[in-house]
């Protein structure tokens, strides 16, 4: 038997690695973990600053469970091309775009597959923000569809009101594409591994693949990202589609969140008639990261929910 470490720190010999090219030519990295009785496809999106390694070990509870998964790193991080010539800023530029490059290719890995087999879209955080607007604006129409705490709303240090004024002030003064904070000034990583999980050996696992490849680390996003953020949240909840989309969709939320606004994701849940799993104090940000009572009864959750779509 493979222990927790192993899984989380050896990149599967039966995964592959391979470069995706968007309609505009932008490349991506594109990661495949193979089934060998499949019993559905699974499109695993992260959040921001995010990439692939950091769930190798949800990902081989999945193909174990008979789920083909595939993940490709976002548009300006992970190893994909970046949008700054400094690479540590996080910048996003107009989540439009993202929803664009998703669409295309869902687009390219649904058609990959004639066997008729169902296929899931899981997203993450800002992957699960993306996730839900491009079943809603109708840009794929996956069988089932998992938010693990999606960002439906930003939790900002100001409040969300002062916050919104000082995002726009940032960017009217031209420093769009620069970091919400300068070197030194960053979060300590007691604060930071707080806000994403209470399990300090799995946060650990991001600087030790950043140790592996330092070109996957990205860095805090920028004041340009920031705002996309606030408007793409904004004009999901008001699109009336959202009161009309009918994917099957389960919603993790922690109740806690330092990130994202889990009332907002509650009430989206809400109208979208989300079953929904609830996490309280116990748990933080990264839910499928977490210490293991909570890690996993959140996998617990997304196995009966794939058995059902499955079925």
């Amino acid at each position: 038997m493979i222990d927790s470490l192993s899984l989380r720190r050896t990149f599967p010999a039966e995964a592959r690695v391979t470069r995706w090219t968007a309609p505009d030519g932008w490349d991506h990295r594109r990661f495949d973990w193979a089934a060998a009785r499949p019993v559905g496809r699974l499109l695993f999106q992260t959040g921001r600053a995010d990439v692939v390694e950091k769930y190798l070990e949800v990902f081989a509870h999945l193909v174990a469970s008979g789920w083909s998964v595939t993940a490709f790193d976002w548009r300006g991080q992970g190893g994909s091309g970046r949008l700054l010539v400094d690479r540590h800023v996080g910048h996003g530029g107009d989540f439009s775009t993202l929803v664009a490059d998703l669409r295309a290719f869902w687009d390219e890995w649904h058609g990959e597959d004639g066997g008729g087999r169902p296929h899931v879209l899981l997203g993450h955080s800002m992957g699960g923000h993306l996730a839900l607007r491009a079943v809603v604006e109708d840009m794929v129409a996956p069988d089932a569809l998992i938010l693990v705490a999606p960002m439906l709303g930003l939790r900002l240090p100001t409040g969300a009101l002062l916050g919104a004024g000082i995002i726009g002030a940032m960017n009217l003064l031209g420093r769009g594409e620069r970091s919400i904070w300068r070197a030194g000034q960053e979060p300590g990583v007691h604060t930071r591994q707080r806000n994403l999980t209470h399990d300090v050996e799995r946060f650990e696992d991001e600087a030790y693949w950043y140790g592996q490849s330092p070109d996957l680390a990205l860095g805090p996003p920028s004041w340009g990202w920031l705002r996309s953020a606030a408007r793409s949240t904004r004009a999901l909840l008001r699109d009336p589609r959202l009161d009309r989309m009918s994917v099957p969709t389960l919603m993790l939320v922690a109740e806690a969140d330092r990130l994202v606004d889990p009332r907002c994701a509650l009430r989206v849940a809400a109208r979208i008639g989300a079953q929904v799993e609830r996490f309280g104090p116990e748990a933080a940000h990264e839910l499928l990261r977490e210490v293991d009572p909570v890690r996993l009864r959140a996998l617990a959750a997304i196995d009966d929910f794939l058995a059902r779509a499955a079925a």
